[in-house]
């Protein structure tokens, strides 16, 4: 396991999330904004045109009837606003966006599937990893040995000198 690719799919991983978050709230502001807008013309331009479709109509046909085709026709006109508007994003950013993340997420699994493999290989066989740690350990604590060796063999050939 390589810290460095960790963190480098990690960053990977930060700056997707943060572009497909972008996109999906440009995606819901525009959204608000068609609704919104919508909703402005339809105050203003049916107002106009229900006040003379309304005229028109009570010459034909009575003023409850008039008043009821009038709704009934408002409804289907705001019901396909709200369609239009609710459209799911298209556009190769949001794909993009995605694709790159799941090539993050399958890295970051790799890297700790090499990590778990180390885990068990250090637990199934702990003097693999305990070796490269001893092997210096030894070669120092035999050079002291032959110091203090030595050093008590000089010091016993000084003392039975007399």
């Amino acid at each position: 396991m390589n810290t460095e690719n960790v963190v480098k799919h990690l960053r990977v991983l930060w700056r997707t999330d943060r572009i497909i978050a972008d996109i999906r709230l440009r995606h819901l502001l525009t959204g608000l904004g068609l609704r919104t807008f919508a909703a402005l013309i339809a105050a203003f331009g049916l107002l106009m045109l229900e006040l003379s479709a309304y005229f028109a109509l009570v010459q034909i046909w009575s003023a409850v009837a008039a008043a009821a085709a009038l709704g009934t026709i408002n409804f289907v006109i705001a019901g396909l606003l709200f369609f239009v508007a609710g459209r799911p994003p298209s556009g190769r950013d949001i794909e993009l966006a995605n694709e790159i993340h799941g090539a993050s997420i399958e890295a970051l699994q790799l890297e700790a599937r090499a990590l778990q493999a180390e885990v068990s290989g250090a637990v199934h066989h702990p003097l693999s990893t305990v070796v490269p740690v001893l092997v210096p350990l030894i070669a120092v604590l035999v050079k002291n040995l032959r110091r203090t060796a030595k050093a008590s063999a000089s010091a016993n050939s000084a003392e039975a000198r007399p």
